[in-house]
């Protein structure tokens, strides 16, 4: 089947806000936090969402974020809103992928990496409570692996990567071989993931690498995975997601050393060390923050 839809379309339904309700939430690790979200919202999103990107092993969504002490209620007239606030003051966008979508119940789960109240999104999932509301557009996306089994996959990647990783293990043919390396703090970070049998889950901490009782950088265990790594002989299917560095490096293992070519490789920055979102999209336009070189 073939899905189609036109570049205005997109951008109508992308812009288009989904006010959901907090259903519940669950601790999945120390650092990872999931949230249901459900409500009348669900309908009017599966409704409006190109299937497409619905049917995406990592597809992402837009959080909207206000402050709580201005009072602002979702949906926001953004356009309404930058001319009676300061720029500081407007809501503010988190990109996540949404893990689950859960037809029966009619909800999605998105999973937040949190580290105490570090950064927007994360402390709010910690504290969030049933019929607490959230704001989101999308989804984007496109990446699925591919269905046919003789291919071998890779997938790699952090916390931030688990969500699509996980996803893309479940959506695999039972038939699947390759390897899933996710980088972590530690052992406790660890949770259980539905992979194929011939499929090897290599779980990486950062703890361990660390000298002095320090945890390695994020990133760096990822890479040094990958390049002690031995191609496969075959056709092989790449999705890296993670930190912006980590994934250069990573593809300039895969591409000038392994000899991939790019249309078989999904490598992205999912956020960068040392830069806010906000700064962190604005660079995704210039050099620094392009994965492959022009």
């Amino acid at each position: 089947m073939t899905f189609e839809s036109s570049p205005d379309l997109q951008a109508r339904r992308s812009a288009t806000q989904h006010v959901f309700v907090v259903e519940h939430t669950v601790r999945l690790s120390p650092h990872l936090v999931r949230v249901h979200l459900g409500g009348p919202a669900f309908d009017a999103f599966i409704g409006a969402a190109d299937p497409l990107r619905l049917a995406a092993t990592e597809k992402y969504v837009k959080l909207m974020f206000a402050k709580p002490e201005l009072g602002l209620t979702p949906p926001y007239d953004l356009d309404e809103l930058r001319v009676r606030l300061p720029l500081e003051d407007l809501p503010v966008r988190r990109t996540y992928t949404v893990r689950l979508v859960d037809y029966g119940a009619r909800t999605i789960a998105i999973d937040f990496v949190v580290h105490g109240d570090e950064g927007i999104a994360g402390p709010w999932a910690d504290a969030a409570k049933p019929d607490d509301i959230l704001s989101l557009t999308g989804p984007g996306g496109a990446f699925a692996p591919a269905p046919d089994a003789s291919i071998r996959r890779l997938l790699l990647g952090d916390e931030a990567a688990i969500p699509a990783i996980a996803a893309a293990l479940e959506s695999m043919p039972t038939e699947a071989t390759g390897t899933a390396a996710i980088e972590v703090d530690g052992p406790a970070d660890e949770i259980p993931l539905a992979a194929p049998s011939g499929v090897d889950v290599r779980w990486l901490h950062r703890a361990t690498r660390g000298s002095d009782g320090i945890p390695a950088q994020p990133g760096t265990v990822l890479v040094d995975a990958v390049r002690a790594m031995v191609p496969s002989a075959g056709p092989i299917e790449v999705f890296g997601h993670g930190e912006r560095q980590a994934m250069k490096e990573i593809r300039a293992v895969l591409q000038d050393g392994w000899g991939l070519e790019r249309r078989s490789m999904s490598l992205s920055a999912y956020w960068a060390l040392g830069r806010a979102e906000d700064s962190f999209q604005a660079e995704k336009r210039e050099p620094i923050g392009q994965i492959f070189p022009e």
